[in-house]
């Protein structure tokens, strides 16, 4: 069975991730990380993948199924309908709340099943994988009330009140009565598989209404907002506190591009983003998570070089290859593990790690706020800006086989000295701030001077080049250029003239490694949304807001590209940058609480 779209609804735990899909198929999930092989690969087997790498509750003489999530939660519950009427309705959730003093997040996934309508009959197929090899666990045994499936990689247990034999020979019977399925560590559940899944399931669901209840969300789209918010909690793996720019490897960027890439990995500037939208809705705790991971990169770097992504247990190797014997999403490989841009020069991580680090130095809701000692850190990070603003890189996209002197990686890098002056001026050293003013005043200067086309009306991608991307319409969100400033409205009219695609916007149209991209970036789309906003243009960014978010797939999240023709989504899902656009958009466009009720 080929799966045909990414309308497909996400659940987790901040330690692992499922994605599951209209007839609640568990098609994704890596355990016991988010970035460790798959134990359900289903959505890469592509056409001949067969019934493999998934964990379904079929319902026999499928009609029709409805889907939602529970209010403010990352609880999915899924209702299929027969031809005859009869119904079961499905819910699933990985476990999350506070017990004995800590968060209990363990690598489990828990499945409710219950018959709603008729006497409804399914089959029940749990095929987990041994990981990338494609190859099935190594040992399935059984006990009176469990299923252990064991691989090199990981040994699990599938708990249940459900019949084994109708699991393990995969027979259609009857759903007489509700049942639960508990898949976790291969360790035995120290209470009944029923209660223990209620228990679950009432303990999962108070934690994320009160995650919910302290958001502080914009009065208008307040549902596309909380559950953007849910799904970027959903992508920081809280034991470490690294954010990874979403669950999936190799979903391609547009049909048979070759832009297939994995995305389970911690890139330094995407996480900056996520950690400052969920801030800006007072979800302070991922950020100190995710400030730790940072510092403790910065710590281990002798001489306070950084690389552009890591992997979410701060090791620095992520070594790319190819798995040969998966065909891959829709039958379009190549497969990919591990991502080669962890050995690319990016110059503006070191701006990514400063702004990231700066919120503790200004945010009194922290426990831990910036110290003198935290400062000094950041600064080897300036001292690498100062040196590397004006020098080649692969920049933001991440070119394989083109270096420039990327506008965006040095306007990251002026970033980071401006923010260090101030945050040395916070901290009463009066003389560091000078210093880095300094910098970034000659930076800034040097900049303007080598990044701006006078032809054009504009700034450009590169030091003296010609062509523009999107992340030009950044510059007055980092407070390089106000929003009155001439320069800014040459900057995102030129965006207009050159990136727009209907009401999307590409990243860029220049020819790269793989050819001319041929579908739009989706969050460059709510970055210019925000230019608009930022130009009094107002009424038009709402309607564009609008128009963009009418790309949501059924569950209200986005992947990271938008095909500008027909509207499908394609690139790796959900992405983290996708949702940040909404939550920003949303904050800057919405109305005020204030006279609306």
């Amino acid at each position: 069975m080929t799966l045909n779209d990414l309308n497909l609804a996400l659940i987790g735990n901040s330690t692992v991730a499922a994605l599951i899909d209209s007839r609640a198929q568990i098609v994704w999930s890596c355990m016991p990380r988010l970035d460790s092989d798959p134990v359900f690969d289903a959505l890469l087997r592509g056409s001949e993948g067969g019934e493999e790498g998934r964990f379904s509750v079929e319902l026999i003489d499928y009609s029709h199924s409805e889907q939602h999530y529970e209010k403010n939660t990352a609880i999915l519950v899924t209702r299929m309908y027969a031809c005859d009427g009869s119904a079961i309705e499905i819910v699933d959730f990985a476990p999350r709340f506070k017990q004995y003093g800590r968060m209990f997040r363990p690598v489990m996934l828990v499945r409710q099943v219950r018959p709603c309508a008729g006497t409804p009959r399914i089959r029940v197929m749990v095929r987990p994988q041994g990981g990338f090899t494609r190859e099935p666990p190594v040992a399935v045994t059984h006990g009176s009330n469990h299923i252990r499936y064991v691989s090199p990689q990981l040994a699990l247990r599938l708990t249940t009140d459900f019949s084994l034999t109708a699991i393990l020979d995969e027979l259609p019977v009857v759903a007489d009565g509700p049942f639960t399925m508990v898949l976790g560590p291969d360790e035995t559940l120290t209470e009944a598989v029923a209660a223990a899944g209620r228990r679950y399931h009432e303990e999962t669901q108070d934690y994320w209404l009160e995650w919910v209840r302290f958001l502080g969300i914009p009065f208008e789209w307040q549902r596309e907002v909380i559950r953007a918010a849910i799904t970027l909690k959903l992508n920081a793996f809280d034991d470490t506190g690294a954010i990874v720019a979403a669950v999936t490897t190799s979903i391609p960027e547009a049909p048979n591009s070759g832009r297939n890439w994995d995305y389970r990995y911690c890139w330094l500037r995407d996480a900056y983003f996520v950690v400052a939208a969920l801030n800006r809705l007072g979800a302070t705790q991922t950020m100190e998570q995710y400030l730790a991971f940072i510092i403790n990169r910065v710590a281990e770097s002798e001489d306070g070089y950084l690389q552009p992504v890591y992997r979410i247990n701060g090791r620095q190797d992520i070594v790319e290859s190819i798995v040969e014997t998966l065909p891959g999403y829709q039958d379009m490989g190549p497969v990919r593990v591990g991502n080669a841009a962890y050995t690319q020069v990016q110059n503006d991580v070191y701006g990514a790690t400063v702004l990231a680090a700066a919120h503790v130095f200004y945010d009194e809701r922290l426990y831990r706020p910036g110290t003198a000692s935290l400062f000094r850190r950041l600064e080897i990070l300036g001292d690498h800006a100062v040196a590397r603003y004006d020098q080649p890189d692969a920049g933001l996209w991440e070119f394989r086989g083109i270096s420039k002197v990327h506008t965006f990686s040095a306007v990251m890098c002026w970033a980071a000295c401006d923010r260090l002056a101030r945050i040395a001026a916070r901290l009463d050293l009066d003389d560091r701030s000078a210093h880095w003013r300094q910098h970034a005043d000659a930076m800034h200067e040097e900049i303007c001077a080598q990044a701006w086309n006078p032809e054009l009306n504009s700034f450009v991608e590169s030091f003296g080049g010609r062509d523009l991307d999107a992340s030009l319409l950044l510059l007055q969100q980092l407070g390089f250029v106000d929003a009155e400033d001439p320069r800014f409205s040459g900057t995102v009219a030129a965006v207009e003239r050159y990136l727009k695609h209907g009401d999307l916007i590409m990243r860029y149209t220049t020819e790269d490694d793989f050819g001319v991209p041929e579908t739009a970036f989706t969050i460059c789309s709510f970055w210019y949304i925000d230019a608009l906003h930022a130009l009094g243009r107002v009424e038009e960014a709402r309607e564009l807001f609008e128009h963009l978010l009418g790309y949501c797939n059924p569950h209200g999240l986005l992947s990271e590209d938008v095909d500008t023709r027909t509207g499908t989504l394609w690139g790796n899902f959900p992405q983290t940058y996708s949702m940040v656009g909404m939550i920003n958009s949303a904050l800057r466009l919405s109305s005020p609480w204030e006279g609306n009720f």
